[in-house]
């Protein structure tokens, strides 16, 4: 087999696929040349072609969620580093396994002057599960056995229970381009054991004191779908003092949990808090996208709070954390049905899920009788999205829409909500796509995020199984929800940034379907086409013009109106 003639360079990427990474995504440069011819020419890994790197970082991640393994980034120096850090930081909060792979110049030139040079090693600081900076100009046994036990050490950390990205850095001397036969160099590892968990006696005792209490409340934060975690909470849920309250991009549907929080929240009055306050709460998962919940639970605290997962054991958000359970949450919740406890007579679970049906009922009704604007767009796209499709969602408002609606059983959810940025939300997008292509992938996106990351369209990876919608209100429209920005003289200008832009030359330049519709009747009647995949058709792209200026008015008048008897 032919690879690059630098040897640490064969090792690193013997030690990559000897950890399981089988993809990785290349952007062109001159110093990570060695990896790109190294990783090119090896048969087992599949090479992909990106030049953004931002864009590049962001299509790995979703490579990543969807394949649920390690995969890799490859960069030049300089500069080119720091555009992979939005996604680094999405990917170290939503505990995905990224690969970086940087190449540099020798550490001596630092600082130096030199053309691309600046201080990579540890570049990206805490937002990486372990760092590591080699250089191509050992030639010892020595440095061989570091190289191997740093990149054991790193993939332990960053593909283990808790999962994330790691950095390997390397500094590599010209000439850059030269190849030669492999020398062979096998991939080697460190074992790290893993036991299976089970509740010790002391451990036993906390969850029989919490299981005892009246009022129990489980939430779900972001996961991927987990189908063992799925069964475990419905017979939980079957205990009428047990609550479940989950958001969309958890992943974890059933008819007895609550689905959409801030609908539900809206609608308890001061006068009922004390009943709806929990006594125990549970939290499994990542991010929650609900303010309101975080500020409900703050301000009432339960008694006890229990985070399980290995990721963030101490994440408070809640400002209550008593407990934390290093474990995944099927094993936790199989292992806590295994305990005889007498269920509370409490009906607590019940209270909350026949508020819940009310909310069902009233919903359409309410959104009815409102004027056409984003509420009615995010109802009426809900309504249309193909059964077990993939729904991404953008950040900001696009996320928050999406909550107030049930989430369809058969449809897989996804969100940037590790760090909630709208960098990168196209680019995640099209990488999940790509690496799932049996499956039709669906992007809901703004339009600032949407121009933000247009560069996303900017591959060979889009295939005919992707589809964009864009919400075009002409400005960032979360700054019209939010308090604040609209009272000040500001908004339109640095805080909404109104434009006039559309996609339509955006998408002819990448060669992406377009249509532009602008009311209700023309959204419905467009849909079947939108969705079909017809032979010779490549990704769609719908842009659905709303009012900007309306949104805020008729998504408070929706929330006033659901708290109506008059519905």
């Amino acid at each position: 087999m032919i690879t690059s003639n630098k040897t640490i360079v064969e090792q690193i990427v013997a030690q990559c696929r000897h950890h399981g990474m089988k993809h990785v995504v290349c952007s062109p440069g001159s110093r990570n040349a060695p990896f790109m011819i190294a990783f090119d020419e090896h048969p087992e890994i599949t090479c992909y072609v990106i030049h953004d790197e931002r864009s590049a970082a962001f299509f790995a991640l979703g490579l990543s969620q969807q394949l649920d393994e390690p995969v890799g980034i490859v960069c030049t120096s300089g500069s080119a580093p720091l555009n992979y850090y939005p996604a680094i930081a999405e990917a170290y909060y939503q505990c995905i396994p990224l690969v970086v792979i940087t190449a540099d110049r020798p550490e001596e030139w630092v600082d130096q002057g030199d053309g691309q040079t600046i201080v990579q090693r540890d570049v990206f600081g805490k937002h990486v599960r372990y760092a590591c900076s080699f250089s191509d100009n050992e030639q010892n046994p020595d440095a061989i056995w570091f190289v191997q036990r740093e990149t054991s050490i790193a993939f332990n950390q960053g593909n283990g229970d808790w999962k994330g990205p790691i950095h390997f850095n390397v500094g590599l001397r010209e000439p850059l381009y030269s190849r030669s036969e492999a020398k062979g160099i096998l991939g080697t590892s460190i074992y790290s054991s893993k036991g299976e968990f089970h509740l010790s006696k002391s451990d036993t005792t906390v969850c029989e004191s919490g299981l005892n209490l009246p009022k129990k409340l489980v939430i779900c934060g972001q996961m991927n779908p987990d189908p063992k975690l799925l069964e475990a909470l419905k017979l939980f849920a079957n205990d009428h003092s047990v609550l479940i309250l989950v958001e969309n991009t958890s992943n974890q549907s059933n008819q007895r949990f609550v689905h959409c929080i801030d609908r539900l929240l809206n609608v308890i009055t001061d006068e009922e808090i004390e009943d709806f306050k929990p006594d125990l709460l549970i939290t499994v998962g990542g991010a929650i996208v609900s303010k309101r919940i975080k500020s409900f639970l703050r301000k009432n605290k339960p008694q006890m709070h229990w985070k399980i997962g290995s990721e963030f054991p101490y994440m408070d958000t809640f400002q209550c954390l008593t407990h934390t359970f290093n474990t995944d949450a099927s094993s936790f919740f199989t292992e806590l049905l295994s305990l005889s406890y007498t269920k509370h007579s409490s009906n607590y679970g019940v209270k909350w899920k026949q508020r819940d049906f009310e909310q069902i009922d009233r919903i359409s009704p309410v959104i009815g009788a409102l004027p056409y604007a984003d509420l009615s767009v995010f109802e009426l796209i809900h309504g249309f999205l193909p059964e077990k499709s993939v729904l991404h969602m953008a950040n900001s408002s696009v996320v928050r829409y999406c909550q107030l609606f049930d989430s369809i059983q058969s449809v897989a959810y996804f969100c940037n909500r590790g760090t909630s940025g709208i960098d990168g939300s196209i680019s995640t997008a099209v990488g999940a796509a790509y690496a799932d292509s049996n499956r039709l992938h669906v992007i809901v996106t703004g339009d600032i995020s949407f121009f933000y990351d247009s560069n996303a369209l900017w591959n060979k990876y889009i295939g005919p199984n992707f589809r964009i919608i864009l919400i075009n209100n002409q400005g960032g429209g979360i700054f019209r929800i939010i308090p604040g920005p609209s009272s000040t003289p500001q908004m339109e200008t640095y805080f909404e940034a109104h434009h006039e832009h559309q996609a339509e030359h955006i998408c002819r330049t990448f060669n992406i379907g377009y249509s532009s519709v602008d009311s209700p009747e023309s959204i419905a009647e467009s849909m079947s086409d939108f969705y079909s995949v017809k032979p010779g058709e490549g990704a769609k792209l719908i842009e659905i013009h709303t009012p900007g200026s309306e949104n805020a008015k008729i998504l408070d008048d929706f929330f006033l109106n659901m708290r109506s008897p008059n519905y």
